[in-house]
């Protein structure tokens, strides 16, 4: 592997030990403890995944995580000494794919950390079906995975493709968030979790959807989405 990933956390004993274990499953790692520092490296270094605490001393994870994904899309992961749910849905709207609240399991960080590789990975290989879904004036190109709505391009993260092709593909079906949930993020979905919910309306705005009353993606209450055929 040579894939290069990011962290940043003010705590430096959290953050050796982020790059440790990833070092072990032969990541390169690049360790700041300070938002300006990390703010800085952004824009001169390649990275494939970022780690960003949320409280740094002087520039925010969240901050951080916007100036990535204005440029950027690789994989952003958030590490949150809250367990509130605001901080997660905050995270989650300006475009993290996911998040890990301290204390957490270094060898399940570890395993999210690689989940999110595997779909960046994918996400820019060239080696996928060449097959373009269109639909009403939207495109998805699943070989460079562009995504392209009455002419303008959509800028969505890995995830956010990944979310529109399952329902593109399954037209006229209603998913569940837990469909949703299990399929993209190959975890266990829990009736709390709104991951894919704040991930939906991301979607809706980059297509400049009418909350109320969107053309593509539909909410059916209490069973899930769907993309009308």
């Amino acid at each position: 592997m040579n894939e290069r990933v990011l962290i940043v956390d003010d705590d430096p004993e959290i953050a050796q030990l982020i790059s440790v274990y990833l070092k072990n499953e032969g990541l390169q790692t690049r360790v700041v403890f300070s938002g300006s520092e990390a703010l800085e490296d952004i824009h001169s270094q390649r990275f494939d995944l970022a780690i960003l605490d949320v409280m740094l001393p002087d520039i925010s994870g969240f901050r951080l995580c916007e100036e990535i994904r204005s440029h950027y899309n690789y994989p952003v992961i958030m590490l949150t000494a809250k367990s509130e749910d605001i901080d997660k849905i905050t995270g989650l709207t300006i475009g993290a794919d996911d998040y890990i609240t301290k204390p957490f399991n270094p060898v399940e960080m570890t395993a999210r950390v690689k989940a999110q590789l595997r779909r960046y990975t994918q996400y820019n290989s060239r080696r996928l079906d060449d097959s373009v879904i269109d639909f009403q004036g939207l495109i998805l190109n699943k070989n460079t995975h562009e995504c392209s709505l009455y002419g303008e391009k959509l800028n969505l993260t890995p995830t956010e493709f990944a979310i529109l092709q399952m329902l593109c593909e399954n037209r006229g079906k209603v998913i569940s968030s837990q469909e949703l949930f299990e399929s993209i993020w190959k975890e266990k979905y829990f009736e709390s979790n709104n991951t894919v919910m704040v991930h939906i309306r991301r979607i809706r705005e980059k297509m400049h959807e009418q909350p109320r009353n969107p053309k593509f993606i539909k909410t059916v209450w209490g069973m899930g989405y769907k993309i009308e055929k």
